[in-house]
């Protein structure tokens, strides 16, 4: 009697579940799903010259269409040439910027990239090149919402897209999945609240949207499955979006075809969010958020990143010499040739470069592009250099382009010397009377071949028969190396040639070079590479530059791996197999900081190892990764964009290379040598209270030497101490000057000048005044006072007096 009423009880509680269900499904078969399609690419990706027509004619086939674009600004210069009747009925169907419009601009960024792997300076301006150029075809364009079919996110981005005036942001990429995606998080609706604490009405990746089985590209939002679209009412989403942005060329037209979930509407990203009215859920997005995977250690994307970082950091320092040369000596500002050289820079920041740096026809591939277009920008930095930094008999002038004073070591012709320079100036020494200044780096080699580098900071021994690694490091009365390891140590997996390899494994010899540099040169599973190793008196920085002269393309990594479409495991991925340069830190159980565009992110990662694409880490490296312990940190620094390692018995290491096959089914060869510089700086305390962020931006923008026929010292901009000079340019009307608020831990800020303007503003990005600024004067010159949050970017514009 028990068992049959169990029975009865178990029967009665599933027909009651499937009725439920039904109920359900016929509730969410009654509502209405919403999809966001359009299409992205532009001239340099993918744009046939049928596009245009082809949108405008299934714009007037399908009624009920809406579009959502992410294409290339610069496109529509061509398109206005090669097809002008269908340019100009497009220019007519854009004119409707409403809520009920058809037509929504989503990423106006010139080169559409990835963002996370770039500047925060080089995004602000792609941003701003991009909305100035569409703006000359569409003067009537809103910028309403950012979205983007690829994974291009980071952190910072609240506070960039609400000083553009945009109101709402998505951070799906359903469809287009290679490079990575957000973590799912939340349901309809998220505030998406940057580390500024600036926040932005977001659309997320829900928590429902799984990554869809035995794919390595889609989430299950990229057709408005049914799965997706039930799974979202169930998780109490009201109105489920999904989305793809075609690639320009598809000749689809609407993209789900009548498949899928129904009823969908089509909707612009503004359309649908001014539907939405559910309360949305705060979200603090961290950097690690943004899971991203490229083919971080391949040569090819390596020397793409290096050229795209040294070009950004030269271009800023263009923009702030010429800005000195035009305030003091009334120097014409450059614009043409800095328009030139942004634009060929941002287009060397397209996420192709990135992520399919081999395509293309031989010669002409993203690769080769990128040398084009960074050489370009480099030959236009270094002439507005040269013609700002003056000329003249009898006085040697250095200049500093950052915010905070220096005294450093530089070289003018054979001599060397230690310069004093006020921030954001020069300093002038008389030619005659310069003299070379004594090292006081002390270089000994004991009988058993040790050699010891000594300053008044450091106490470092390099042992050759270790392979000339970095056996001791006594810094502030510390050992940094952990016993019986060594720093600067490289080892990867030569799957081919014996698994493991070390340099350890040969002696290396130690050169002691006449600029007081030590050259390690050793052996890595045969072949040579020498390791330059730069220690200066009165600097915590010691430099390194890395040269492996390859003797052939030896395969590096976890596998030899045959990509498919269906196998999410990837051997490309995992950097415990990858060469890496390995610095075993003594400094116990340490917390984890890096670096991102404008923000610091406290890692909340065990380690940084993943072999999966549905199990992506962000372990991203864009200027510095932090190892702090209890009493002791190490900073390293790398002149690129890379990965980094950390975890499991496994020691901080910079990924150095991978060879193999990879993304896009590409093998990854290793071609000519490879080399790349990185830096460790030791401290104690915090990152913030290390200074770190200024030490990272004095390494990207040295000192520079020019002649004069005067002497003098002075200095254009002071702002207090841990406040980046983000970035200076002139316009017709004055001084236009940037700020972020790196390692302050105050809010306000003072700013003190060289100069007295007439007026100061504090504006929005596109130029939109904000306030007023008083500007005070006591007897140090004029200042001005600013409210900078911590992570907080300011933009100030000073009319001429």
């Amino acid at each position: 009697m028990k068992r049959s009423v169990t029975l009865i009880f178990l029967l009665a509680s599933l027909v009651g579940a499937a009725q439920r269900d039904a109920t359900r499904t016929g509730a969410a078969q009654r509502d209405t799903a919403y999809f966001i399609d359009g299409y992205h690419g532009g001239i340099y990706g993918h744009l046939p010259s049928w596009q245009t027509k082809f949108m405008v004619e299934q714009l007037a086939a399908h009624p009920g269409w809406k579009i959502n674009l992410e294409l290339e600004p610069e496109s529509w210069d061509s398109i206005a040439k090669s097809d002008p009747v269908s340019y100009a009925a497009f220019q007519r169907l854009i004119t409707d910027q409403s809520a009920s419009g058809r037509i929504e601009y989503v990423n106006p960024a010139y080169g559409q990239s990835y963002l996370y792997n770039i500047s925060g300076e080089s995004i602000i301006r792609q941003f701003d090149y991009g909305m100035r150029r569409l703006r000359r075809h569409f003067p009537g364009i809103v910028f309403s919402t950012y979205s983007s079919e690829e994974p291009c996110f980071t952190s910072a981005l609240p506070q960039i897209l609400r000083s553009y005036g945009f109101r709402y942001a998505s951070l799906k990429n359903p469809n287009t999945c290679w490079g990575g995606y957000t973590r799912a998080f939340g349901g309809e609706l998220v505030n998406w609240i940057g580390p500024d604490g600036s926040s932005i009405l977001a659309s997320p990746r829900y928590a429902v949207e799984a990554l869809r089985p035995r794919s390595i590209w889609e989430t299950i939002a990229s057709s408005n499955s049914d799965e997706y679209v039930k799974a979202a009412f169930d998780a109490g989403v009201s109105h489920p979006v999904g989305m793809c942005l075609q690639d320009a060329g598809w000749s689809f037209g609407p993209w789900l075809r009548g498949h899928g979930y129904s009823p969908t509407k089509y909707e612009t990203w503004r359309g649908y969010f001014a539907r939405c009215s559910s309360q949305p859920t705060d979200w603090r997005l961290s950097q690690e958020d943004v899971l991203v995977g490229l083919m971080w250690g391949a040569q090819v994307l390596q020397r793409i990143a290096r050229s795209v970082r040294h070009s950004e950091n030269l271009l800023i320092q263009a923009e702030k010499m010429a800005a000195m040369a035009g305030v003091w000596k009334g120097a014409p500002w450059p614009g043409t040739s800095f328009d030139e050289a942004w634009r060929t820079l941002m287009l060397s920041q397209h996420h192709d470069c990135w992520i399919v740096p081999y395509n293309g026809k031989p010669g002409d591939t993203w690769a080769d592009k990128v040398q084009r277009w960074t050489g370009g920008t480099d030959a236009r930095a270094d002439s507005i250099i040269r013609s700002s930094s003056g000329s003249g008999p009898g006085w040697v002038r250095v200049y500093n382009t950052t915010g905070v004073a220096r005294q450093e070591w530089v070289r003018y012709g054979d001599r060397q010397f230690v310069a004093d320079v006020p921030p954001m100036g020069y300093t002038s020494y008389r030619v005659d009377s310069l003299r070379v200044a004594p090292r006081a780096v002390r270089i000994t080699r004991a009988a058993d071949g040790r050699v010891t580098i000594q300053s008044d900071l450091h106490t470092i021994v390099l042992d050759p028969l270790k392979g000339g690694t970095i056996t001791s490091w006594i810094f502030d009365g510390r050992q940094l190396v952990e016993p019986g390891k060594g720093f600067c140590e490289l080892r990867g997996n030569f799957y081919n040639d014996g698994g493991f390899r070390s340099s350890v494994e040969t002696p290396a010899t130690i050169e002691i070079q006449p600029d007081g540099s030590v050259a390690v040169s050793g052996q890595i599973a045969g072949h040579p590479f020498t390791q330059e190793i730069t220690v200066r008196q009165g600097e915590p920085r010691v430099d390194v530059h890395l040269r492996i002269d390859w003797k052939s393309s030896p395969a590096i990594g976890e596998y030899s791996d045959a990509p498919k479409d269906q196998e999410v495991r990837k051997a490309y991925y995992d950097d415990r197999y990858k060469l890496l340069a390995l610095f075993p830190v003594n400094i116990g159980t340490a917390k984890v900081f890096k670096n991102a565009p404008f923000d610091v992110t406290e890692s909340r990662l065990s380690n940084t190892f993943y072999n999966r694409w549905d199990s992506i880490k962000n372990n991203v490296i864009l200027d510095w990764v932090d190892l702090e312990g209890d009493a002791a940190g190490l900073a390293l620094f790398t002149d690129h964009t890379t990965s980094y390692a950390h975890g499991d018995s496994i020691p901080l290491g910079l990924t150095v290379q991978y060879s193999g096959n990879g993304i896009f089914y590409r093998n990854y060869t290793l071609n000519g040598p490879t080399e790349l510089n990185y830096a460790l700086l030791p401290h104690t305390g915090r990152w913030d209270s290390a200074r770190l962020w200024t030490a990272a931006t004095k390494w990207k923008e040295p000192l520079i030497v020019g002649t004069s026929g005067e002497g003098g010292s002075r200095s254009l901009l002071r702002p207090d101490p841990g406040v980046e000079v983000s970035s200076v340019r002139r316009d017709a009307d004055g001084l236009v000057v940037r700020l972020f608020n790196a390692e302050a831990a105050s809010g306000d800020i003072r700013l003190h000048l060289g100069f007295v303007p007439r007026e100061a503003q504090e504006t929005n990005l596109d130029g939109r005044k904000l306030k007023s600024l008083k500007i005070h004067r006591d007897r140090q010159g004029a200042w001005v006072r600013l409210d900078i949050p911590h992570f907080g970017i300011r933009t100030i514009k000073f009319e001429h007096e």
